[in-house]
């Protein structure tokens, strides 16, 4: 069975020179939920959510990010706006309005940049792994994160690729899942893709989410200020639930799938 067999046959949209692949699923009247994945990651790794949004008569929408996946070639440009625009091309074609947007890791970044742009197309909004976009950090923090790609420049890439798989989750499937993942993305590609994350963030003083908020994190994730800026982050949202996923990594929502599918099913009948 091909890997992409589960989500079935996927469609394709040409946008700035990538070939974008996704996956839309589930009844065409039903509310739609958007899930994006990581960086290095592809919409794999939210194979267990699909199963349990359709079971709850959700239409779910599963993509593939300029670069990562099958969506080659990156492209003529990457940051989270071009990310962004990408999705506001996809559900345009499909005629949807409004979504509720799912996003791990760098996917929360593109979807909590998708809200602070197009509020009026959001109904919810659920972050995993993830810090707030809106926020920059204390200086040494910020001249780290807007210099880490060229320490991934160097970075070998054999080692680069096994380091990911180790840090980002607890068990050893998804360990392999995410070096596969991973392995999808040239040299190049990563680094491209590691300035988007870079450059993203942009102080908004004032600004809070006002929509439905879930927030959630393994209680084992270890990258970068996403467990310690967390709890601060979450007092901030007059709408927030802020959950930690026990027993998880980074990618929480595949070490310990039985809880947060429960939490985000929770969240989504609310």
């Amino acid at each position: 069975m091909s890997r992409y067999e589960y989500w079935g046959e996927s469609a394709v949209l040409d946008r700035a020179g990538s070939l974008i692949h996704y996956w839309a699923v589930g009844p065409d009247e039903a509310p739609v939920v958007v899930l994006t994945h990581g960086a290095s990651m592809d919409h794999r790794m939210f194979d267990d959510q699909l199963a349990a949004l359709l079971d709850a008569g959700y239409r779910v929408l599963g993509w593939d990010v300029r670069g990562h996946g099958i969506s080659k070639p990156i492209g003529t440009a990457f940051s989270v706006p071009v990310v962004v625009e990408d999705l506001v091309a996809i559900l345009d074609r499909l005629g949807i309005d409004e979504v509720a947007l799912v996003g791990q890791s760098f996917g929360g970044y593109v979807s909590q940049e998708f809200l602070f742009r197009h509020p009026a197309r959001v109904s919810a909004l659920a972050v995993v792994g993830a810090t707030d976009i809106t926020t920059v950090p204390s200086t040494l923090e910020y001249v780290a994160l807007r210099l880490s790609p060229y320490l991934f420049r160097i970075w070998p890439a054999g080692h680069l690729r096994k380091t990911i798989a180790e840090r980002t989750a607890e068990t050893e499937a998804v360990k392999r899942y995410a070096y596969n993942a991973t392995s999808q993305l040239s040299k190049r590609e990563f680094v491209t893709v590691w300035k988007g994350v870079a450059t993203a963030l942009h102080a908004e003083p004032g600004y809070v989410i006002e929509r439905p908020f879930l927030l959630t994190h393994g209680a084992l994730d270890g990258t970068g200020t996403i467990v310690r800026d967390a709890p601060s982050w979450a007092e901030k949202g007059p709408n927030c639930r802020y959950e930690v996923v026990p027993e998880a990594g980074h990618n929480a929502n595949q070490d310990n799938p039985a809880f947060f599918n429960r939490v985000l099913l929770e969240f989504l009948e609310q």
